[in-house]
């Protein structure tokens, strides 16, 4: 004989199957959106967190742009010192360039026969008037000058005979060129 089961047994496993369906799904979702408050969480922190190291970085940043501030204003006046003190250098090496010059040409004057009246310089122009005891040694003189280290050139401007306590001499006149840098 054949036996035949009438209870409801394969009713009861899918309710079953669908009661642990149900509590899978149900954990899962607990499951997920416990991870998103954790991901909301954490991401809430790191970004408190680097709000705060942005702050400290501007903070930083202030104070650096006026170390900077600083640092360019000490460059400024670096410079400034420094443009001074070449200044003061040219100076003390040119300050006894024109005394120099003077003694050496005054050395350059043949004594008794030429007598220097005048000496002007502008910028590399030097003026040189005088009186001689005559043409042959105011030329002589010209010469002299023409080999004068820091003289570049000389031009007779005037030559005149001029009488001084009844003695006739020759008054002249020269115009020099100075050399860059004397």
């Amino acid at each position: 004989m054949i036996k035949i089961n009438l209870l409801p047994y394969r009713e009861k496993e899918k309710k079953e199957n669908i009661a642990r369906q149900i509590s899978i799904l149900a954990g899962s979702f607990i499951v997920f959106l416990l991870l998103l408050v954790f991901v909301q969480f954490n991401l809430s922190s790191s970004i408190s967190r680097m709000e705060g190291q942005l702050k400290e970085a501007e903070a930083k940043l202030v104070v650096l742009n006026k170390k900077i501030g600083d640092l360019d204003k000490f460059k400024k006046d670096k410079n400034e010192l420094e443009q001074k003190l070449g200044v003061i250098k040219t100076l003390e090496e040119n300050r006894l360039a024109p005394v120099k010059t003077l003694d050496y040409l005054a050395g350059l004057v043949p004594p008794q026969n030429i007598w220097l009246v005048k000496i002007t310089q502008r910028n590399d122009q030097l003026t040189i008037e005088g009186v001689g005891r005559n043409n042959i040694i105011v030329a002589d003189f010209m010469k002299t000058i023409e080999k004068f280290e820091p003289i570049k050139s000389v031009d007779l401007v005037s030559s005149k005979k001029t009488e001084i306590s009844g003695i006739t001499l020759q008054q002249f006149s020269f115009s020099c060129v100075m050399k860059k840098g004397f």
